[in-house]
């Protein structure tokens, strides 16, 4: 049987007095990746924040290989080997590339050395010594993605790692993603590019008004398209 690496019941959250969740419920198994759909607002990147209690007050339940977490500060939870590649980046952009991959905590003996970086992207290399401001859009989203693979962690939450990007530096993410998932990273996406989320998840889960309203396989993407154009205008 898969191992749950995260399981979500009956999450919600709020910032200030907004009521953003609305009771998200889902699990992710180990070395699975799961993709979350919805359109701007639905609540996809607040249940990501939420996970680590970026958020600012959140109740029901959030458990990290059966770990409730809800109680935890947020790098009591990363800990756990949860790595976070927010939608704005936050590099540091006074420091180089590499040292901004020379910052991260260790949460796990499996992270990822500078020389396997730079294999993974090249481009990082070229720009080792770059300032984090010279750096292209692609390249410090790839900075971004590399620094949480330095960390160790195997669960990577991903918001939105494709926006606004060429189309040759979406299908190096791709790439990299996909060779993540063949190393067994486990994966939770948040994108609002399908053909990009597409053929790089296991399962998809459709968010709307704050909760989970579908779910379904790989297998099963061909006929759910019609509903997904009806939902996401796909």
């Amino acid at each position: 049987m898969a191992t749950r690496f995260l399981e979500v019941s009956n999450l919600h959250g709020w910032y200030g007095e907004s009521h953003v969740l609305h009771g998200v419920d889902f699990h992710v198994d180990e070395g699975e990746v799961v993709t979350l759909l919805g359109r701007n607002g639905a609540g996809r990147t607040s249940t990501l924040r939420a996970i680590l209690g970026l958020i600012g007050s959140r109740k029901g339940s959030v458990k990290v290989h059966g770990t409730e977490t809800t109680h935890l500060a947020t790098h009591r939870i990363a800990r756990l080997g949860i790595g976070y590649c927010p939608e704005e980046r936050g590099i540091f952009s006074s420091l180089s590339a590499e040292e901004n991959l020379m910052l991260p905590p260790t949460l796990g003996d499996s992270g990822l050395s500078l020389d396997q970086i730079y294999a993974m992207f090249p481009n990082l290399k070229e720009r080792a010594s770059s300032q984090g401001t010279r750096l292209s859009g692609g390249e410090q989203q790839m900075l971004a993605v590399a620094r949480v693979l330095r960390t160790g962690a195997r669960l990577l939450l991903l918001d939105e790692i494709s926006e606004g990007l060429a189309p040759v530096i979406v299908q190096k993410l791709g790439e990299v993603v996909h060779g993540l998932r063949e190393q067994g990273y486990t994966i939770v996406m948040v994108e609002q590019n399908f053909r990009f989320a597409a053929p790089l998840a296991d399962r998809f889960l459709v968010m709307e008004h704050g909760r989970v309203i579908q779910q379904f396989t790989q297998a099963e993407l061909p006929e759910r398209m019609a509903r997904l154009h009806e939902y996401l205008g796909v």
